[in-house]
């Protein structure tokens, strides 16, 4: 079951050059509320990955993610070796590799993989290839690069999935609206909201990496 919610960006301005400006969906203002909602949709999928599932006929059953699909941080970054741990667990539970799957990770993953291989290695230079935006795949994995990744308090959690393993829904569209507010001084409102919602589809399809920073 998936549970929706309203998410809201709003602004006001003043400068009347700026007000006539809106219309253009480049400006500023609409790369702002872009991406405010981009950020909460992010959010919102990342919960899902690794958040308790509402299932069942009735969606009243919560469903943990498994610890059986989390791979321990062991004192260690994103490693290769955690990589092929990752895909392992996917083809072992028999998902369909010709499902595209991703990997969701910060920045600093990206460095563990730079600084874990040797620069003699095809695997550095995939990784480099990679980091330089060269290349988005490796170990059969589409990378996303996000800072919305939680931590722990002991590591980052990133996640590996494949692309039918969690469902976003969108109840309604990004809806803009641009009026002026006799409440406040004549001022335009700059207003975007959107509905959407996310669950995880199987736990099996997922896996979650834990990782030392």
């Amino acid at each position: 079951m998936v549970s929706l919610t309203t998410y809201e960006w709003a602004d006001l301005i003043d400068d009347a050059d700026k007000v006539r400006m809106l219309a253009d969906p480049t400006s500023s203002y609409s790369r702002a509320a872009a991406a405010a909602i981009g950020r909460s949709m992010d959010d919102v999928i990342i919960d899902a990955l690794g958040g308790t599932a509402k299932t069942g006929k009735t969606g009243t059953t919560s469903t943990a993610f498994p610890s059986s699909q989390k791979i321990a941080h062991g004192s260690a970054g994103l490693t290769i070796a955690k990589l092929v741990e990752s895909k392992k667990k996917l083809d072992s539970n028999s998902v369909d590799p010709s499902i595209k799957r991703f990997i969701v990770v910060s920045p600093e993953q990206i460095e563990d993989l730079l600084n874990n291989t040797t620069v003699t290695s095809s695997d550095f230079n995939t990784v480099k290839a990679l980091a330089q935006g060269d290349i988005s795949s490796f170990v059969g994995f589409e990378f996303i690069v996000s800072n919305r990744l939680s931590d722990d308090g002991t590591s980052r959690l990133c996640y590996a999935f494949a692309q039918d393993g969690v469902k976003l829904a969108v109840g309604k569209d990004v809806m803009a609206r641009i009026d002026e507010r006799s409440d406040k001084s004549y001022s335009t409102q700059v207003y975007y909201c959107a509905t959407f919602g996310a669950t995880r589809m199987e736990e099996d399809k997922v896996v979650e990496i834990a990782c030392n920073e």
